[in-house]
């Protein structure tokens, strides 16, 4: 009887030991499998340098070493900050027709509509150093290029004036540096702060320049903005066309008097307050003393084309041009 229950015991302890042993190889290769399946499925690539590339027709010497890596750093930044690189599609979809316009009739050329991603991501920005709008515009120098700013306007935020501020502040650079690459890189550090270093430095050429870190980066981003969003598919993104914003149409009502309360000039084109401002973000008050008697045009939103289905539809059909 103890024989039997000896025997017994014995092969119920190697049973539990089998199953024990089995359990742990199970564990262990449901973790392998694990890592083995992460490292299939998630990968990180490093990115390819262009052959060639220019900003404004003016070449890069991409065969400089420090060149190189320092464009290279931003492509990567950028191309895996998704979320922000991402919103920068939309975002460009719906506004840089309208910057090309303005660009192109000001001489200006078109690559200068990236800087106003690297300058506030095309958002309505307010810096810690008070630059205002989608160009990051000080105070003083948009009194300097005719931009109204006080408490009830601020055309900083208006987006064709303000388009059309910073090209002429483009074009006197360009004059004083002779290069677009250096009006651009001015935009960012300042005329004088550049032209300082370039006489300190006896250099003219902003890739042969020792400058501030914000400054020495600016330009390698705007290029890798540039090459992102002129091919987005190649650094791994697709972005559909209901996906996209779109331009909405619009329409302009002259005002060359006072408005008292923008609320009921709302009311009175079938929107409301913040459809008003969304398309006007230059008042900057809900009413308008306007002494002066200047003209200003408010824009108004077509009929209908707050429906987002709506917009996707007519821009299949038609681009994306604002209807004035």
């Amino acid at each position: 009887m103890n024989k039997k229950y000896a025997t017994l015991t014995l092969l119920g302890l190697l049973f539990l030991s089998f199953i024990f042993i089995n359990s742990v190889q199970d564990k262990k290769s449901e973790g392998e499998y694990f890592q083995d399946a992460f490292q299939k499925k998630y990968s990180v690539f490093s990115l390819r340098i262009p052959d060639t590339l220019d900003f404004a027709g003016e070449l890069v010497p991409l065969d400089h070493f420090d060149v190189r890596e320092s464009l290279d750093q931003e492509l990567l930044i950028n191309t895996y900050w998704q979320s922000q690189t991402i919103l920068f599609i939309k975002r460009a979809n719906k506004y840089f027709p309208e910057i090309e316009k303005v660009l192109k009739k000001n001489g200006v050329p078109e690559d200068f509509k990236y800087l106003v991603l690297a300058e506030s991501d095309l958002r309505n920005a307010v810096s810690p150093s008070g630059a205002v709008g989608i160009w990051q515009i000080l105070k003083g120098t948009a009194k300097d290029y005719g931009l109204e700013v006080n408490s009830e306007v601020d055309e900083r935020y208006h987006f064709e004036k303000s388009t059309e501020a910073a090209c002429e502040y483009f074009k006197d650079a360009y004059e004083l540096f002779g290069s677009w690459t250096m009006a651009a890189a001015s935009y960012n550090m300042g005329r004088r702060g550049l032209l300082r270093q370039v006489n300190r430095q006896k250099e003219n050429d902003y890739y042969d320049l020792l400058l501030n870190s914000e400054t020495a980066r600016y330009i390698y981003r705007v290029l890798a903005i540039k090459l992102i969003l002129e091919k987005p598919d190649e650094f791994g993104f697709y972005v559909r066309n209901e996906d996209l914003y779109h331009s909405v149409p619009t329409f302009k009502v002259k005002v060359d008097t006072s408005v008292s309360d923008f609320a009921d000039f709302a009311k009175k084109y079938s929107i409301n307050y913040k459809i008003l401002k969304y398309f006007n973000p230059w008042l900057r008050d809900s009413f308008l003393t306007n002494r002066e008697g200047k003209e200003y045009a408010i824009k108004i939103p077509e009929k209908g084309y707050r429906s987002y289905s709506k917009l996707v539809d007519y821009t299949k059909l038609d681009s994306t041009e604002v209807i004035d």
